[in-house]
C-alpha cells in the first residue's frame, strides 16, 4: 500500500461531518461525499527560515491559491504571536489564522496572570497541540496546516533564537540551519543546503542585509519552479514579508530596506 500517513487515513472510510448525503452508484442511500471541492479550499504556500549572524530570518511570499486560481497576491504569511516569537504558515489560511490568535491570546494571558513570560519549549508545545486538536480537518483535507516557528527564550539573555517545523499532526522538529514549508520550499531548501555546505558566506555567517537580499533571490527562485510562489517583483517595488527575530525581539524589514539591499545586490 502507498501514500503518506494522512492519505492512508483518509482510505479509513471515516466519516465526514462536513459532508451531505448523496446518492451514489457503490454506496447507496448512506453514501457521503465532501462538498468543498479541492479547487475552492484556499492554500497559502513557501515560507521559510533560516539562522544569519543577526538572528533568524523568516520570509515569506504573498500568494495564496485555490486550485489553479491565484486567490491572492497580498496574503500575509508571517504571523507575530508575541515580541519573541514568530509563525509562518503554510496550508489553509483560515485554520492558521485562527491559531495565530489562539496563541497570541494564551501567551498575553500567561504573561498577565503569571507575571512572567511563557517559556520558549511551552511555546512550542502550544503550538503541537493546536495542530494535534485539528486532526479531524487535516485528515479530511480542508484544514491542513505545516507551519514554521521562530523564537527565542524571553527568560535568557544569553539565549539563542530557534526554528522549529511541523507536520501537520503535529510533530515538531528543531531546524539546524533553516526550514521550509509549502510547495515552492523545495527549490529554497535545496538551494540553501547548496549554500550551507559551498557558500562563501554560508548563510549563518551572513549579515541582515545579506540574508535579506538572499530571502528574496529565494523567493525569485521558486517562483521560477512553482505556480504557487509569487509576489516578489523587485522590477515593479513589490516585495516579500521578511522579519528577523533574537534576543532584542523582532524586526519587520521594511519595504524601502528590502528595495535597498536590493538594489545593492544587483549593482554587484
Amino acid at each position: 500500500m502507498n501514500g503518506d500517513f494522512i492519505s492512508l487515513l483518509g482510505k479509513a472510510n471515516v466519516p465526514n461531518p462536513f459532508a451531505v448525503a448523496q446518492a451514489s452508484p457503490h454506496a447507496g442511500s448512506a453514501g457521503v461525499s465532501p462538498v468543498i471541492p479541492s479547487e475552492l479550499i484556499v492554500h497559502a504556500t513557501t515560507v521559510f527560515a533560516f539562522h544569519c549572524r543577526d538572528g533568524v530570518i523568516i520570509a515569506g511570499d504573498h500568494r495564496a491559491t485555490a486550485g489553479n486560481v491565484i486567490f491572492s497576491d497580498k496574503t500575509e504569511k508571517i504571523l507575530e504571536l508575541d515580541s519573541h516569537s514568530l509563525m509562518a504558515i503554510a496550508g489553509v489560511p483560515a485554520t492558521a489564522f485562527e491559531m495565530a490568535r489562539t496563541l497570541q491570546t494564551t501567551f498575553e494571558f500567561y504573561r498577565r496572570s503569571q507575571l512572567q513570560n511563557m517559556s520558549l519549549q511551552a511555546k512550542i508545545r502550544a503550538l503541537s497541540r493546536l495542530l494535534r486538536d485539528n486532526l479531524a480537518a487535516t485528515i479530511q483535507g480542508f484544514g491542513v496546516v505545516a507551519p514554521i516557528f521562530a523564537g527565542c527564550e524571553v527568560n535568557d539573555p544569553e539565549a539563542k533564537p530557534v526554528i522549529y517545523f511541523y507536520d501537520p499532526l503535529g510533530a515538531q522538529f528543531e531546524a539546524a540551519n533553516y526550514a521550509g514549508s509549502g510547495s515552492g520550499s523545495g527549490s529554497i531548501k535545496s538551494v540553501l543546503h547548496f549554500l550551507e555546505k559551498w557558500g562563501d558566506p554560508p548563510p549563518a555567517q551572513m549579515t541582515q542585509a545579506e540574508g535579506v537580499t538572499l530571502a528574496t533571490r529565494l523567493l525569485l527562485t521558486a517562483s521560477e519552479f512553482d505556480a504557487a510562489t509569487g509576489g516578489v517583483h523587485p522590477d515593479r517595488k513589490i516585495y516579500a514579508t521578511i522579519k528577523l527575530v533574537n534576543k532584542d525581539g523582532i524586526k519587520t524589514i521594511s519595504q524601502e530596506e528590502q528595495e535597498k539591499s536590493w538594489r545593492k545586490a544587483v549593482s554587484l
